[in-house]
């Protein structure tokens, strides 16, 4: 298959994530759907954890298999076993040190905001300036952008498999996974936004994200998806596929510890686990399509 025909492949299964994204322009919803919605996408964001963490343990048990069967030596296990820790520890941490330094620029934000005595040489809150950048965002905004970069992490892992079959002229295949990651592409563009549906500012008034904005988290959720295809098209590295995967599922954990504890704030036990319990059986249900398909 040509480069240019691989490419379409790749940014088909990028774009279907656009198709979940205008949930997160919904006026007011109630604060219960607000929950369920939240809640659903934690459901999301757990099935791809699991779907990731597989993925990219598959090489370790395969060395391990070949150590027992006196086929291979520890060596390459370790290697792989060092690499997925590192992956996964810098894929959480990154976003501990991000949030930490994000924490000190709204503090800061905070501070240029307060009323200041007016006198000679004093600066009114207008001459301090309105707040710009990241540092002006809502929390909403942040998980948006976080659970973006997650998936992006995810399905640049994505990208690398099709190209790989593509380049390997398996065009069945190739197809195959596009359909498929087409079809978890479009739940993960929910879980995306679904902090954006219940965004409110300091008055109670609903935000309501751009469709720009909306954009620009598709594109990071789901681009990766056509740079992996050009890149696995190229060549193909198993340790590079396992580096992204659990860059991915470390960022995805800490971002689903932070979307559990925005649900929690609201006592419903009930909503949160009717929602992960619909957002698990979605992306299973995604899998065992593509999966039933021969994938």
């Amino acid at each position: 298959m040509s480069l240019l025909d691989t490419l379409v492949l790749g940014a088909i299964a990028g774009a279907t994530i656009l198709i979940g994204l205008p949930i997160g322009r919904l006026r007011r919803p109630a604060p219960g759907l607000r929950l369920f919605l939240n809640a659903t996408a934690v459901g999301v964001l757990l099935f791809l954890v699991w779907d990731v963490l597989s993925a990219a343990w598959e090489p370790i048990d395969g060395a391990l298999g070949s150590v027992h069967d006196g086929d291979g030596g520890l060596g390459t296990a370790v290697g792989y076993g060092v690499l997925f820790a590192a992956g996964l520890s810098a894929g959480m941490l990154t976003l501990v040190f991000y949030e930490r330094w994000m924490g000190r620029k709204v503090a800061a934000r905070k501070a240029d905001e307060a009323p200041r005595p007016h006198g000679p040489g004093a600066m009114t809150l207008g001459e301090v300036g309105r707040p710009r950048g990241l540092a002006s965002w809502s929390t909403a905004r942040h998980l948006s952008l976080l659970i973006a970069v997650g998936i992006g992490l995810h399905n640049f892992a994505e990208g690398l498999a099709i190209g790989q079959a593509s380049a390997r002229n398996e065009l069945a295949l190739a197809w195959m996974l596009v359909i498929g990651f087409g079809l978890h592409n479009a739940t993960e563009g929910f879980g995306i936004v679904a902090p954006l549906a219940g965004d409110i500012d300091d008055t109670g008034a609903a935000r309501r994200p751009s469709w720009g904005f909306l954009l620009a988290l598709g594109a990071i959720g789901g681009g990766p998806t056509f740079v992996g295809t050009l890149i696995g098209h190229g060549f193909t590295s198993e340790p590079v596929s396992v580096a992204f995967l659990t860059l991915a599922a470390g960022s995805l954990l800490y971002v689903i510890v932070q979307l559990i504890g925005v649900g929690a704030r609201a006592r419903r036990a009930d909503l949160m686990a009717y929602g992960i319990l619909l957002g698990l059986l979605a992306g299973f249900l995604t899998d065992a399509i593509v999966t039933a398909a021969g994938v």
